[in-house]
């Protein structure tokens, strides 16, 4: 590696930093390719802020519910809630840090709804990062049980996404 590759790699790595910190991120990775023989791989990371954190979840639209029913299910919704939905064997992780996206665009219809089928290789999200968009596929063909993410809200890597059954 010549002297000037290596003079700009060290300022690719402290915009990264910089990068980082301006968007209250703990990690980025990033590889960058110069030859057939000779690449760069930066791996920035801090150490989050020691907080806990109740995970958000979006709930589909559902047609109103008659007053009776309502009680009956109320029961049930705080034991599937208080369980950690990273150790759900059907959780979908975030593969990257970024911005999610439930939908192709702004005003389109979500790619995923609770109650939804989906097959192998779907697309459940989009995660941004450094303005690409990155296609989150399912796993495997399932139900989604629950989505644990909202529209636009921030992501760490491995956080879950989804939870297919």
């Amino acid at each position: 590696m010549t002297k000037n590759t290596h003079d700009g790699d060290v300022a690719f790595i402290r915009a990264l930093a910089e990068l980082l910190n301006e968007n209250d991120l703990t990690e980025l990775q990033v590889k960058r390719d110069y030859a057939e023989d000779d690449s760069l791989n930066v791996r920035v990371s801090r150490k989050p802020p020691q907080q806990i954190m109740a995970p958000q979840t979006v709930q589909a639209a559902a047609a109103p519910i008659a007053a009776a029913p309502a009680p009956a299910a109320a029961p049930e919704a705080p034991a599937a809630v208080s369980a950690d939905p990273s150790t759900d064997p059907g959780a979908v992780s975030s593969p990257m840090v970024g911005t999610v996206y439930t939908a192709p665009e702004p005003g389109a219809p979500a790619f995923i709804s609770v109650g939804s089928q989906v097959s192998e290789g779907d697309t459940l999200m989009i995660v941004e990062a450094m303005k690409t968009m990155n296609h989150i596929p399912a796993p495997r063909a399932g139900t989604v049980k629950r989505i644990l993410v909202e529209d636009g809200a921030a992501v760490e890597f491995g956080a879950p996404l989804v939870i297919l059954g």
